[in-house]
């Protein structure tokens, strides 16, 4: 069969359905725009979830766009058979009827401000050269010149401080209607700048675009701005009146970012795989938006497309790896004892309640905890299971867990790899002497010990232990450690193989103790595991004389270490 194929990466509307690509029509979205009839939309969603795609999508649909002599372009024939087109004479009305300034703010990642600025004010630029048939209308000779310079890059600060609102005064003029402004990832900026220590420049600059264009600006139409955290009022946004925010608390507009139950149905249907739908809602499924529950859309369609290729594909974080996932580091390397806790608890599929606050700035989100949680809540990494307000202190409250095994992936997989680097700077000088001497006591301090540094995640026992356990022994001088070798006739779990076949080598099994008072049946078993299936075989028959056998059971942070040889 034919399939359509999906747009990995693809965020250009026109792109998107000029080249048959599959479309999930998230087109009512104008509707309800327009219906809301709201000054300026604050879309905050979590990254990867298809505010770029709808900005596009809103700008061929308001836009009377022109080509660079002026000549009108139709861009209507896009929109053929998609929901808005049935949606009533009165929205088709508003169909390429406007001037429209669109702008992304995703290249001001930079290392300096000196070189966000420039990439700010370039974005700035293309927008006016995409403008440019309008100064072949009447125009005062000061703002001709104005507006060739910000053009050409060559204006003063003062100037792209308010360059929004003087292109839409002049396509107002131009156009005899006022503009509709999209600003698609607003607050990139300051995460940047936050991160590379020059955020109060980045935050005066933004405030100063933001009010003339959105707060002060009779030319302005409405507005439509997206981002990923939504900015105190304080901070860019100072004595907008005129702003509505629609974060991932609001019922409004809750179905238009992410894809639903039945969207997603339908892609794995209309690409012939329904019997993997259960998969993609297990991975990729559990967000709440409002009161709508939506899978990511980014990860679906990498998922599917690996499908068509593989249908017998393993699911895999797609997320992770467009994602900036150093606030999962952060939480975890902030974590006291009772944050550990937490995180383990949120691994294992439990639920926290914390405070919710909304109006936070970049520089705030790593001053406290409830700050950090507040962060990680905003932009993806937790799902509400349940929101209230206390009716005493007028506290909002969020009822939160993990939302699927793709992010459950990427704390297991932040949390190894943090204390695999935390392992590699520890002095484990005492533990590998303990291990070698046979020194059972001691072994079990030590691996307690590093135990109590790290988090666990009972849902997955067995590849969390074995994880520790490889790297905490990992980098023993003169030792080479193999883990999961075939040996006998079945798998150990660690083996340790002196470089000399003079000294005695190690087989290392361990067992996992539902209670406190099983580690010392359960480490029994594995050493008799070990003796029955003969795990040592394979180093009696690579010449090594002397093998010692390790039993360790685990429950949570204990362990208990059992020994023969």
């Amino acid at each position: 069969m034919n399939y359509k194929p999906l747009p990995i990466g693809v965020d250009n509307f026109e792109k998107l359905i000029t080249r048959g690509y599959c479309y999930v029509d998230k087109t009512l979205l104008i509707r309800e725009i327009l219906d809301k009839k709201a000054d300026v939309n604050l879309f905050t969603r979590p990254r990867r979830f298809g505010k770029t795609l709808n900005m596009s999508m809103l700008q061929y649909f308001f836009e009377d766009a022109r080509g660079y002599d002026g000549e009108r372009k139709d861009s209507s024939y896009l929109f053929d058979g998609l929901k808005i087109m049935s949606a009533g004479e009165k929205y088709l009305n508003y169909m390429g009827g406007y001037p429209v300034i669109s702008l992304s703010l995703k290249s001001s990642r930079q290392p300096d401000f000196e070189m966000a600025y420039a990439m700010l004010v370039r974005q700035i630029a293309e927008e006016y050269k995409r403008h440019y048939f309008i100064l072949q209308g009447d125009m005062l000779q000061a703002d001709r010149q104005r507006y060739e310079k910000i053009a050409a890059e060559t204006a003063d600060k003062k100037d792209f401080a308010d360059s929004l609102k003087f292109l839409s005064q002049c396509m107002e003029k131009y156009y005899g209607r006022k503009a509709i402004i999209l600003i698609d990832e607003y607050d990139v900026p300051l995460e940047n700048a936050y991160e590379r220590n020059f955020y109060s420049e980045m935050i005066d600059f933004l405030r100063s675009l933001f009010e003339s264009a959105l707060k002060t600006n009779n030319s302005l139409e409405f507005a439509v701005i997206t981002g990923c955290l939504r900015i105190s009022k304080e901070s860019i946004f100072t004595g907008m009146n005129n702003l509505e925010i629609i974060s991932i608390l609001s019922r409004q507009y809750d179905e238009y970012f992410g894809f639903t139950e039945e969207e997603t149905r339908q892609i794995c249907e209309e690409h012939g795989m329904p019997q993997k739908h259960s998969v993609v809602r297990e991975w990729y499924n559990g967000y709440v938006f409002g009161e709508k529950n939506v899978y990511n859309p980014w990860s679906v369609i990498r998922f599917v497309k690996d499908l068509m290729e593989n249908i017998d594909q393993y699911p895999s974080s797609y997320w992770a790896n467009t994602s900036s996932n150093s606030i999962v580091r952060k939480l975890i390397e902030m974590a006291d004892e009772e944050v550990k806790g937490e995180i383990e608890e949120l691994i294992e599929g439990r639920t926290l309640i914390k405070p919710i606050h909304e109006d936070i700035t970049y520089d705030e989100v790593y001053r406290t905890m409830d700050n950090l949680w507040n962060f990680m809540f905003f932009t993806g990494y937790f799902r509400k299971v349940r929101a209230w307000m206390d009716g005493g202190t007028k506290q909002q409250y969020v009822e939160l867990s993990i939302p699927n095994e793709e992010v459950r992936y990427i704390f297991r997989n932040k949390v190894l790899t943090w204390f695999g680097e935390k392992v590699a700077e520890r002095d484990r000088t005492e533990l590998f002497k303990a291990l070698i001497n046979k020194d059972v006591k001691k072994l079990e301090e030590e691996l307690s010990d590093m135990l109590l540094e790290t988090i666990s995640f009972n849902d997955a026992y067995e590849s969390f232990y074995h994880g520790f356990i490889a790297g905490v022994l990992t980098g023993m001088k003169g030792y080479i450690v193999k883990s999961n070798r075939e040996g006998g006739r079945g798998r150990s779990d660690i083996f340790i193989k002196p470089v000399t076949r003079r000294k005695a080598a190690f087989v290392i099994e361990f067992k996992i103790a539902e209670k406190f008072n099983e580690l010392d049946r359960r480490a029994g078993d594995a050493l008799k595991q070990i003796e029955e299936r003969g795990y040592d075989r394979e180093l009696n028959d690579d010449g090594y004389g002397q093998v010692i056998r390790y039993g360790i059971a685990f429950h949570g942070k204990d362990c208990l270490v059992k020994l023969n040889n």
